[in-house]
Parts: structure tokens; sequence; C-alpha cells
């Protein structure tokens, strides 16, 4: 399963490389997208990351996931960005996999996209889950929505979504050869 993880600048550098890092290690196919216009783009605390490519270079055909982390000014920077809120509107219609973390799961309550859905966000944030129920767990799956509250739970996030795609079994070998205890 192709995972395509979107950065702007002000990403939350945790949110996106510690989930890359996990992806990679359980042989799932991750590519980062540049929404900036660029392939450098510079995180919220001033790590640089080269993008696989821009946004514009992509199709975006077939059955993917959608990977927004969080940060700021990232995720405004992700909201500002017209192309990719019409792939997630596109991809929530379908009904396929969407994975937000921190601020981002606001840009899914600000199309209107999380009703009736039970999410979790970074503290402060609620007010832009409109129509959701709001978690109080750090990592919450709600039918093909995954949602986590912030950089703490990175890990625990990444590691939610490969027992999503590739089993249980899978993500307990990647989290024992990290040595973590989730």
């Amino acid at each position: 399963m192709q995972i395509y993880l979107f950065l702007a600048n002000g990403f939350e550098e945790i949110e996106a490389i510690a989930p890359i890092d996990v992806f990679r290690r359980a042989e799932l196919k991750v590519t980062t997208v540049s929404v900036t216009g660029d392939q450098l783009v510079e995180g919220a605390h001033g790590v640089t990351v080269a993008a696989d490519c821009l946004f514009e270079e992509l199709g975006f055909e077939g059955d993917f996931v959608l990977f927004l982390p969080g940060g700021m000014p990232g995720t405004l920077n992700l909201d500002a960005h017209e192309g990719l809120k019409a792939l997630i509107r596109q991809q929530s219609e379908r009904g396929q996999k969407i994975a937000a973390i921190c601020a981002a799961p606001s840009i899914l309550g600000k199309m209107g996209i999380l009703k009736g859905k039970e999410v979790i966000c970074y503290p402060g944030f609620e007010s832009y889950l409109q129509g959701a129920a709001v978690a109080s767990e750090d990592v919450v799956k709600s039918g093909s929505l995954f949602t986590a509250k912030g950089p703490g739970v990175a890990i625990d996030f990444a590691l939610k979504l490969v027992e999503e795609l590739k089993g249980e079994e899978v993500a307990a070998r990647v989290a024992s050869g990290m040595i973590y205890n989730r």
C-alpha cells in the first residue's frame, strides 16, 4: 500500500520523520510530497528535509493512504493548498484511509469531513473538529480515518497504521526491532 506523506514549511519534524522511518522498517512504500513547489521543506524547528517529489508531479491513482503531519505553521500551509484539499475530499468520498496527527485533523474538520467520526488532535484544536466526537485516547481509528494527539505519540500512530496495513505481527516485529514497548 502506498503512503503519501505531505510536507509544508513548518511541519512538525517528529510527526513526519518518525512515521517515515517506521513505515520503511515495515516495508511499506512511503513517498514524501512537498506542497511548497520546492523539494526542500523546512520543519517547524529548523530541520530541512528533501521531499521525494512535488505535489504537482504525482497523479495519485489507485489505493493509497494520505498522511498529514501537524506542526505550525505547517498545518496552516497544508490547509492553504487547494490541490491537497481536493485530494483529501476525494479520498474521504471514496472511503479511503486518511491519517492526521496533532493540528492536522483541524484541516479535515474545517472541510466538514469529520461528521460522525471519533477523532483526537493536539489540545486546543478541538473547536476545528466540526461534527466529530473528540476522543480521549492518544491514537484513534474511526472507520478509514486515523488521528493522533501530537509528537509524543508519533511512533504509536505509525505503528497503528502498520498494524492496519500489514498486520499485528509486522507491527510487533517493527516495534521490537526498535526496542519500542507499546
